[in-house]
């Protein structure tokens, strides 16, 4: 993509380098180019999609930051008892390492990452990895019974509330009998930040507002409704697994890994939030940085759910 879309990088803010030194192995990226963009402040935002956060370089760097980070607390890519897949999904696959990863796993597989834009195109990517360009709200382009296994992670802020239950019906469409979808999602409430304080809470109100707007979930129910979704859709031997993590060093290395991921996820939606609100986005940066000085100071906790399930051999 055209290198005037990209953020200049402030200090203290993810970098490609920051990004890689947690990568093992290490995997490029060249830019690419992507549809025209909607520029909002100095970020650039996809154009009629309700999708919040970014597409950018950024985000790249970000994206890439946060799996490293949820690999760690997970202590691996997946918690579903797969075996040995043919065909492997991952919906909104981001910048493809969680693919990339799948795919060296399992050198036997076809691996697909489906995506909105092909983000982060790969100088080397594994020879059983393709791309595929698509949107789960219209319908993904694949048959039915495609996959052994089907991945998407932290939807959240780009799947409405109300488009939730289709969404997992359509995954649970290209599934194969026996096959496994996986979900992980992000508690949106403010009970998902506890124990909280008055700049995290505050925040909180500005973002929940701008995401009920959206028609995205401002509560956390989704989160919450994971395993209801797969067991709507007729999916057997589901399992939900809360977890409870900790933002900021008193948590150790994955405290401080998460806690610069979450800033940054903030940092990323400060232009939306201040022309929603009428504030400067150097005031919405400054309430994200006493945020983010409140998780050590409240010992701050965040909640996300890991929620899999497996489709019957015969229904």
């Amino acid at each position: 993509m055209p290198w005037w879309f990209f953020r200049r990088r402030s200090r203290g803010s993810l970098s490609a380098a920051h990004v890689a030194d947690l990568a093992q192995p290490s995997s490029g990226w060249l830019p690419g180019e992507v549809a025209l963009p909607r520029l909002q402040g100095s970020r650039r935002y996809l154009q009629e999609q309700p999708y919040l956060l970014p597409k950018d370089l950024g985000e790249v760097n970000r994206l890439d930051f946060q799996h490293y980070a949820l690999r760690a607390a997970l202590r691996g890519n997946y918690l579903a008892p797969i075996e040995q897949p043919r065909r492997i999904l991952d919906v909104g696959c981001g910048t493809g390492q969680w693919a990339f990863e799948l795919a060296h796993q399992f050198p036997q597989a076809e691996v697909v990452g489906l995506d909105l834009e092909q983000v982060k195109p790969s100088a080397s990517p594994p020879p059983n990895y393709r791309f595929v360009q698509g949107d789960v709200l219209k319908g993904l382009p694949f048959d039915n019974d495609s996959f052994d296994f089907v991945h998407q992670r932290f939807l959240v802020l780009a799947i409405p509330q109300a488009a939730w239950q289709a969404a997992v019906q359509e995954l649970a469409r290209i599934t194969a009998p026996g096959g496994w979808i996986e979900l992980v999602e992000a508690g949106t409430a403010l009970q998902d930040f506890l124990p909280s304080g008055p700049a995290t809470q505050e925040f909180h109100t500005l973002s929940a507002q701008l995401l009920a707007l959206r028609g995205l979930d401002a509560e956390g129910l989704v989160m919450r409704s994971l395993a209801h979704y797969l067991e709507e859709a007729g999916f057997v031997n589901v399992r939900y697994q809360p977890f409870d993590v900790p933002l900021g060093e008193w948590g150790g290395r994955l405290g401080s890994l998460l806690a610069l991921d979450m800033r940054e996820a903030r940092k990323a939606v400060s232009a939306p939030v201040a022309a929603r609100f009428a504030r400067s986005e150097q005031a919405v940066l400054q309430l994200i940085e006493q945020a983010y000085q409140e998780w050590n100071q409240f010992r701050t906790q965040f909640h996300f759910a890991v929620a899999y399930g497996q489709k019957p051999l015969t229904r």
